[in-house]
């Protein structure tokens, strides 16, 4: 029997990348999942592309608390249950603050932390009806350390996963699960502009110990792992799968002996 068979899941920024990716793990693993995204149209090819009547599509807006409670209850109609819930929708504003918009701020941190908020609530209302469930919420490794071009990700996603250490010293007495997953840079459409950068890429890769960017597939099997009961005594957990940048001081690490 797969680690998650017949669990009631949702998935938010579901249509494509690391969301599409986990969206097909769990399915794999034998969930039924419910997934959302912004594009009505991406998120049909994406329903068509699974071909599985184990997977649902809603468009949702989850910047909207309203259009969060509406996922939350149409899971709730089609599954009779919620068991795992995935925050993984995101925006990456690329802006310095002096030079960021309140609005661009604001559409943002709409995307990146009120949606965990919003969803997060309303999970842990569903699963103390039924006593207990999963919530993994995708961050970044920007919400452990800074990047200059990105200071709203970074604040976002730092916020995010304490929200995630602060729900699960709580909820973890009732038989709820919250933990976090940190990747670094994953090959996705979201990150396909930087191809017209190729010096910055070769720059980037260099600098990641294990000389290349990760793949969706790479994510979305720790998702299936955090979300299932291998991973039964982890609660508040920050998971980093980063290819081993931030185990690096930045220093060289190949430097003459003798």
């Amino acid at each position: 029997m797969a680690r998650l068979d017949n669990k009631a899941c949702i998935v938010t920024g579901g249509s494509a990348g690391i969301g599409l990716a986990i969206v097909r793990r769990l399915l794999d693993e034998g969930a039924h999942v419910l997934f959302c995204g912004q594009d009505e149209g991406r998120g049909a090819d994406a329903l068509a592309a699974l071909d599985t009547p184990n997977a649902h599509f809603l468009r949702t807006d989850v910047s909207e608390e309203a259009d969060c409670e509406a996922l939350l209850a149409r899971a709730v109609t089609l599954f009779g249950r919620l068991d795992i819930l995935v925050n993984n929708a995101a925006k990456a504003a690329v802006a310095l603050i002096p030079d960021h918009s309140t609005e661009e701020w604001r559409r943002s941190t709409a995307v990146n932390l009120d949606s965990v908020f919003f969803l997060s609530r309303g999970a842990v209302r569903q699963f103390r009806k039924q006593g207990g469930g999963v919530i993994v919420n995708v961050a970044s490794i920007s919400g452990l350390a800074g990047d200059g071009a990105y200071p709203s990700y970074c604040a976002q996603k730092g916020a995010v996963i304490n929200l995630t250490r602060a729900m699960a010293a709580y909820h973890a007495r009732e038989n709820i699960r919250i933990n976090a997953l940190c990747p670094g840079f994953v090959e996705t459409p979201a990150t396909d502009a930087f191809k017209a950068f190729p010096q910055l890429l070769e720059d980037w890769f260099r600098s990641i110990p294990a000389q290349r960017p990760a793949q969706p597939d790479e994510m979305a099997s720790i998702v299936a792992f955090l979300a299932s009961d291998d991973a039964s005594y982890m609660h508040g957990s920050i998971v980093v799968a980063d290819g081993g940048v931030t185990a690096a001081t930045g220093q060289p690490t190949q430097v003459p002996i003798g």
